[in-house]
């Protein structure tokens, strides 16, 4: 990473009832958000791609066994995911502290293409806005998302415990999703979504997704981004992931980025009380 020396400490920002951190040393990833004394995500896990919600820069989800052509050019990834790469180059590595609700960290050594990337957050009484930008130094494909986990059962937050809420319920209406091949990775091929549960790409979303957990709390996700992944196997969490393109879009929906032309993504999510 250029530049200072990321700091340790998280930024905090805080509204009426609700706090929001977001660890730079983390992978510039919301590593806890707290509405109303419900802490809404996973807030630790066993390896980095399984808690918070982190930003995936330059590509989101897996680019199958980290292999892909672009302008003539061989290129292999690293497989942070063997036997494939997953999740981009920043949300492993520390991010520089720019301003206390601005992140921005280069692409790293593990991605050949020279860029850099700036995350603000800003928060409110009734919800989230992050946006991600990614400037090139040179032509490059490139995406940009988010992977959040939220709780199934929402049970207060760390120093409140409350008894568990029912399980959430996932509200997404979408026009089309990918084929997954037996590798779990999309082929470019689209259906008409069957019945969940799912760990698939959809796109044509007639309505913003919407997490509703009975009795406690409801929370709406926009983005600018026109593809997401549902997540929804775990038994403690559930993810919805907006992202820019599919995953391997490097092969099904080969997209390029330029300098002098940011690529930017916005998420938003709407929180509101039901008790």
């Amino acid at each position: 990473m250029t530049g200072p020396t990321a700091d340790p400490r998280p930024l905090v920002l805080e509204a009426a009832d609700v706090r929001l951190e977001v660890s730079p040393l983390n992978g510039g990833r919301i590593s806890s958000l707290v509405v109303r004394g419900s802490e809404l995500l996973l807030t630790e896990g066993a390896e980095p791609i399984l808690w918070g919600s982190f930003p995936m820069v330059p590509f989101a989800g897996r680019i199958r066994h980290g292999q892909f052509r672009f302008d003539g050019r061989d290129v292999q990834l690293g497989l942070n995911h063997p036997p494939d790469a997953i999740h981009g180059t920043v949300f492993e590595r520390s991010w520089q502290v720019d301003d206390p609700a601005t992140l921005s960290i280069d692409l790293g050594s593990g991605w050949p293409f020279a860029g850099h990337v700036v995350q603000q957050f800003a928060l409110h009484n009734d919800g989230l806005e992050v946006s991600l930008s990614l400037a090139c130094e040179e032509p490059m494909p490139a995406a940009l998302g988010w992977h959040p986990w939220f709780r199934r059962r929402l049970a207060g937050a760390v120093d409140r415990p409350v008894e568990p809420s029912a399980p959430v319920e996932l509200h997404l209406d979408a026009a089309w999703m990918y084929v997954r091949d037996a590798d779990g990775i999309p082929t470019g091929e689209l259906i008409e979504p069957p019945p969940g549960t799912w760990d698939d790409c959809f796109t044509g979303l007639r309505s913003p997704p919407r997490l509703i957990w009975p009795g406690v709390m409801g929370l709406e996700l926009t983005s600018s981004a026109d593809h997401w992944v549902v997540y929804d196997e775990p038994r403690d969490a559930v993810c919805v992931e907006p992202q820019s393109a599919p995953p391997d879009f490097v092969t099904i929906a080969p997209s390029t980025s330029y300098p002098g032309e940011p690529l930017v993504a916005t998420m938003a999510w709407r929180w509101w009380a039901l008790d």
